[in-house]
């Protein structure tokens, strides 16, 4: 009967909890103003708690707690659950710990970065060996030190890849995480990507006369420097531009938007649709700036996000020509909703829509042309051989 009793109260208790829950106020990190919204600002409401899963899962709770046969605390349960609840939504969503969302919020959304060691290759052995970690950092204390190999990195073994592959997989949205594996250490170490890198655009013209501008993340600025590098290298010689988005992460949705706009001069760039937010429309402004250079743009499996929406932008308004791989397919925006308790959740919203009106999240861009990085070749090769492919496009 005591027992019966302490399992009534626990079910009254998360009622309540439910409660207060479904007052926290969402917080957004960044808003981007559409130029189109099909609704007004949402009123957010919540559905009826459903007493009878409350109570199932009130019922398994007593017996993991009454039987698992490690003792575990409440507290821990009840972020287990939570967590589970959370992730289990897709791939993106997350429960953050009060330490976990106060590292998140310090972090400028659209930062690229990468973990607190490097790695160097031993030519010889194909083996990527840490260096440059310090004493008593994060990745340290989770167990990893100075000479130790890294036999894959989010499932991707190292042992073939060069050092631009390696950094790719290495560099990611500031506060993202990855898996690596290490030798000597048994399963796989999450790490958090919070070293941030310097992402100027890096312009390189080639023999041919193709500007091309790598751009490692959407930034505030992004669409300033695209503009003034373009005019920079403006010469009757210049044939073409190349943007190298391989690897990009993405960054933030307005830079990606802005971006798109030097380019285009109507039409969508993109769309979101949400039962929350309300459907959205970014529009393209009308202007004749650089209608007339002829653009590329190269993507691989690692490009997403903000990259996404650029790269199918120009590609559906045949703005542009596409080449390299299929895209990493991530369209998804999230929003943080701060709790009580000092955690929050991390949580999907929103789904971006190409101009037809395809769904970005988990199909990915397809490029015009299909030309991904043979394995033997040099990284100064394939450019050149991207940037001939772009040339005989008429």
């Amino acid at each position: 009967m005591l027992q019966h009793i302490k399992y009534k109260k626990l079910i009254v208790s998360m009622l309540l909890c439910c409660s207060q829950f479904a007052f926290a106020a969402p917080v957004v990190k960044e808003k981007l103003s559409p130029l189109h919204s099909d609704s007004e600002e949402p009123e957010h409401s919540y559905a009826e708690v459903p007493i009878e899963s409350i109570q199932q899962f009130v019922q398994i709770y007593g017996i993991v707690r009454d039987n698992y046969v490690d003792v575990k605390s409440d507290d821990a349960l009840f972020q287990q659950a939570i967590k589970g609840l959370v992730s289990g939504l897709d791939r993106y969503s997350r429960y953050l710990s009060a330490e976990e969302y106060r590292q998140l919020i310090q972090y400028t959304e659209g930062d690229l970065a990468s973990v607190d060691f490097a790695l160097s290759t031993e030519a010889h052995a194909h083996k990527w060996m840490i260096r440059d970690l310090k004493t008593g950092s994060d990745s340290y204390k989770l167990g990893l030190r100075n000479g130790q190999t890294i036999l894959k990195i989010d499932n991707q073994d190292l042992k073939n890849l060069n050092q631009d592959q390696v950094l790719g997989l290495l560099y990611g949205s500031i506060g993202s995480t990855l898996q690596v594996q290490a030798e000597e250490l048994n399963g796989n170490i999450n790490l958090v990507r919070n070293k941030k890198i310097e992402t100027d655009i890096e312009p390189v013209m080639l023999h041919n006369q193709v500007l091309v501008l790598k751009i490692r993340v959407f930034q505030q600025d992004t669409a300033n420097e695209i503009k003034r590098l373009i005019e920079e290298n403006s010469s009757p010689r210049l044939k073409a531009v190349l943007i190298d988005l391989r690897n990009n992460p993405g960054g933030l949705l307005s830079a990606a938007v802005e971006s798109a706009d030097l380019f285009l001069n109507n039409g969508i760039i993109v769309s979101t649709k949400s039962r929350s937010e309300g459907n959205q429309q970014f529009q393209a402004l009308p202007g004749n700036e650089f209608q007339n250079t002829k653009l590329g743009i190269l993507i691989n499996h690692r490009s997403a996000s903000a990259a996404e929406v650029f790269t199918a932008a120009m590609k559906e308004h045949q703005r542009a020509w596409v080449m390299g791989e299929k895209s990493y397919g991530k369209g998804v925006v999230q929003k943080l909703f701060p709790l009580p308790s000092g955690a929050a959740l991390q949580m999907t919203v929103s789904h971006y829509y190409t101009p037809n009106g395809n769904m970005i999240e988990g199909q990915g861009i397809q490029p015009n042309q299909a030309y991904p990085l043979p394995a033997e070749m040099k990284e100064d090769v394939y450019l050149d051989r991207v940037a001939d492919l772009l040339l005989k496009r008429k």
